[in-house]
C-alpha cells in the first residue's frame, strides 16, 4: 500500500498537459521542418564532413602579416563607423516618429479617444515604422549601392531606414509600457509633447532605452559585415573578397575582430546598463 502510495506522489500530476503540448507543438513545427526543407543528418555525411573540415582547416594559422594587420585595422574602424553613423541616422529618424506613435503622449487621448486628426497621425506613423523595418538592410543596401555607389555610404544610409523603424517600434512599445501618471498630469497642466517625454516617460525608462539602443548597435555591427558582401565596404567587404580568394587564414583574423567587436559593444553595454541603474 506505501509502495503504492509512494508511486503515486512521485508522479507528476501534469504530466498529461505537458505530454500534450510536446505533441502539439511537434504537429506543429513538422510541416514547417519539411517547408523549410530542414534535414540535418546530411551536415554528417561523409562528403559533407571532409568538404567542412577542409574549409575549416584552411583557416588555420591567422594570418597576421603587417599589411594586412593594417588594412584590417583601417576597415574594422570603418565597419564601426559605418554602424554607429547609420545608428545615429536612424535616431535621428526614430524618436520624432516614437513622439508622433506614442499614445500616451497625445494630448487628445487625455479624455480617453484620440481625436480622429491624432488617431490618423498615429496610425499613419505606425504604418511608416512598418514598411522600413519591413525591409532588410540588405535590399536597402542593394538598392542605395546603384544610387550612391559602392562604399559606406549605401551601408550608413541602408542601416538608418532599417533600423530607424526598429527603434521607433520599439521605443513606443516600452514608453507605453511604462508608468504614464506623471505625463498625463504634466500635459494636463498644459507641458507640450516634448516636455511630457522629456520630464515624465524619458526618466523611468532611459535604462532601458539605453540599452536596447546599444543592443542595435551592436546589430548594426554585425550588418555592416553582410553589408559589405554587397559592396558596401568595411570587414564584410575584405571578407568577401578573402573568402572568392581561398584566404581562410585572413578570414579568420577578420572574425576574430568581429568576435572582439562585439564582446566590446555587450561590455559597453553592461556598462551603460550600470550607470544608469
Amino acid at each position: 500500500m506505501s509502495t503504492a502510495h509512494g508511486a503515486a506522489h512521485r508522479r507528476d500530476p501534469a504530466w498529461l498537459g505537458r505530454v500534450s503540448a510536446a505533441l502539439a507543438v511537434a504537429v506543429v513545427l513538422w510541416p514547417l521542418l519539411v517547408a523549410a526543407e530542414f534535414k540535418p543528418w546530411q551536415l554528417l555525411e561523409p562528403d559533407a564532413l571532409r568538404v567542412a573540415g577542409r574549409f575549416l582547416a584552411s583557416f588555420v594559422p591567422p594570418a597576421v602579416g603587417a599589411d594586412f594587420l593594417w588594412m584590417l585595422a583601417r576597415e574594422t574602424w570603418r565597419t564601426v563607423a559605418m554602424a554607429t553613423a547609420g545608428i545615429t541616422l536612424g535616431l535621428m529618424l526614430a524618436v520624432p516618429l516614437t513622439l508622433l506613435a506614442t499614445r500616451s503622449l497625445s494630448v487628445s487621448a487625455l479624455t480617453g479617444r484620440m481625436a480622429a486628426l491624432p488617431w490618423a497621425v498615429r496610425q499613419a506613423v505606425r504604418v511608416l515604422l512598418i514598411v522600413l523595418r519591413s525591409m532588410p538592410e540588405l535590399v536597402w543596401a542593394l538598392v542605395f549601392v546603384r544610387v550612391v555607389g559602392l562604399g559606406p555610404a549605401a551601408g550608413v544610409l541602408a542601416i538608418a531606414l532599417t533600423y530607424g523603424g526598429m527603434l521607433g517600434k520599439v521605443y513606443a512599445e516600452i514608453l507605453e509600457s511604462g508608468d504614464t501618471q506623471v505625463t498625463q498630469t504634466l500635459l494636463r497642466n498644459g507641458a507640450g509633447r516634448l516636455q511630457a517625454f522629456a520630464y515624465g516617460l524619458l526618466p523611468q525608462n532611459a535604462a532601458e532605452l539605453a540599452s536596447y539602443t546599444v543592443y542595435r548597435w551592436e546589430c548594426a555591427i554585425r550588418s555592416s559585415v553582410v553589408l559589405g558582401f554587397v559592396g558596401a565596404g568595411g570587414l564584410g567587404q575584405q571578407m568577401d573578397s578573402a573568402m572568392k580568394m581561398f584566404a581562410g587564414g585572413e578570414v579568420m583574423t577578420m572574425l576574430l575582430v568581429f568576435v572582439a567587436l562585439v564582446a566590446l559593444a555587450d561590455q559597453f553595454s553592461a556598462a551603460l546598463r550600470k550607470a544608469l541603474g
